[in-house]
């Protein structure tokens, strides 16, 4: 059935020749190859991207008589990477215009975001081979190789300008230094409002290479565990930063904030886990859950911004309320029928984001010839509702909190 419906549809991906449009709010999916687990259980790919904006989810489904049918579920996002596009690609369509956003003192977020073992930490800190890792292919050494780039350039020098980093996880509500022996810190606000990360160390940095030692010793020190999904699962929000300051006086002039999140689970996914398990679980869906309205509210200004609703959002509140904040959401996604579920939470998820920011491509001129949209009996559901959503993300804590 699904060989059939992709006969039928007309294929244009994205290429490296696309023209890449600036947005406030930029939401990208990336979908990877299946991997060798996926491939020995037979499982079958039930993602297609037919063209640069366009995700295809085909949801097997039983009726009640138990005949099978396919339910094609359509979401649309700025840009769209099926199985093919390499780190460089997704950075060229995501986080290289970011880059250039903080040399204009603004404040700039990336985050990668999905379920466990769908490609996050590769997207961000670079291929892996076995458990070695190189870090020289990730979005973070991609992003540094531009900073100095861009620093050398004659309208940059005359501003004087220098490069530090700093390197910090978000672990179970907790902020752990990863460039300093993992020593805890506390998130506080001084008396002008401004949060600040009591004790973060921030290392200056001359060239590329400083750049790839620290991403290196930062990833090999951070927090992770065995899921049911994933034996290496990342359990906690990596932070790498990227701070631009001024020689004269040391004060801030931009940032660019790489996020690497924990992966997503839903609550029932995790019954069977120890009770610590469970609760990284927990808090990993809670600060999800409030990073997403963080960045709805950035196309609304003017708008409550809920960034204490979590310690995340709490460290990244300047790159929230600043006026020249951009944002870029990287949603990556397993191809596989067994991680159909949990697709489908990842894309509703980025779909939200995107929802009410600026630059959607439903609203842009000129309509893409695209796959045709289900029709409205289809799209109207209960999960549509961002309360069965967190439900399905993690029942456990919803029961707790509606208690209390």
């Amino acid at each position: 059935m699904i060989r059939d419906c992709q006969a039928d549809l007309e294929y244009q991906p994205i290429s490296n020749h696309d023209r890449v449009e600036d947005h406030q709010i930029t939401v990208c999916v990336r979908k990877r190859p299946m991997n060798k687990k996926e491939m020995n259980k037979k499982d079958i790919d039930v993602i297609t991207i037919p063209q640069k904006e366009s995700v295809l989810v085909h949801e097997p489904k039983l009726k009640v008589d138990l005949t099978k049918y396919l339910e094609n579920q359509h979401f649309r996002f700025d840009f769209a990477l099926d199985e093919n596009a390499t780190n460089e690609m997704v950075y060229r369509f995501t986080a290289k215009r970011l880059v250039e956003c903080i040399f204009s003192k603004g404040m700039a977020t990336c985050f990668a975001y999905g379920q466990t073992g769908s490609g996050k930490t590769h997207t961000m800190g670079g291929d892996f081979d076995g458990k070695k890792q190189d870090v020289t292919k990730g979005i973070y050494a991609l992003s540094a190789h531009d900073v100095f780039k861009l620093l050398q350039k004659p309208e940059n020098k005359k501003k004087d300008l220098v490069v530090g980093c700093s390197f910090f996880e978000i672990y179970s509500g907790k902020v752990f230094d990863l460039l300093n022996k993992k020593s805890k810190l506390r998130v506080l606000e001084d008396g002008k409002q401004i949060v600040q990360v009591v004790g973060l160390k921030e290392e200056p940095v001359t060239n590329v290479d400083n750049v790839l030692k620290l991403i290196a010793h930062g990833n090999n020190v951070r927090t992770s565990g065995t899921t049911s999904a994933n034996q290496h699962s990342s359990r906690s929000h990596a932070v790498f930063q990227i701070i631009l300051r001024s020689r004269k006086n040391n004060r801030l002039f931009g940032k660019f904030s790489l996020i690497d999140l924990a992966g997503n689970e839903r609550g029932k996914d995790t019954q069977s886990s120890n009770r610590q398990t469970r609760m990284e679980g927990a808090e990993i869906n809670k600060s999800l859950l409030a990073l997403k309205e963080c960045i709805r509210s950035l196309s609304n200004k003017g708008v409550h911004v809920p960034f204490r609703a979590s310690k995340l959002t709490q460290v990244l509140r300047d790159s929230f309320i600043a006026e020249n904040a951009k944002t870029c959401m990287i949603a990556t996604i397993s191809p596989g029928m067994s991680s159909c579920e949990h697709t489908l939470n990842t894309l509703r998820y980025a779909d939200r984001v995107k929802e009410l920011g600026p630059g959607n491509p439903s609203t842009a001129n000129g309509e893409p010839n695209l796959v045709p949209l289900p029709s409205p009996e289809k799209s109207l559901s209960p999960s549509n509702s961002d309360l069965a959503m967190l439900c399905t993300h993690n029942e456990c804590c919803v029961r707790a909190w509606c208690v209390v």
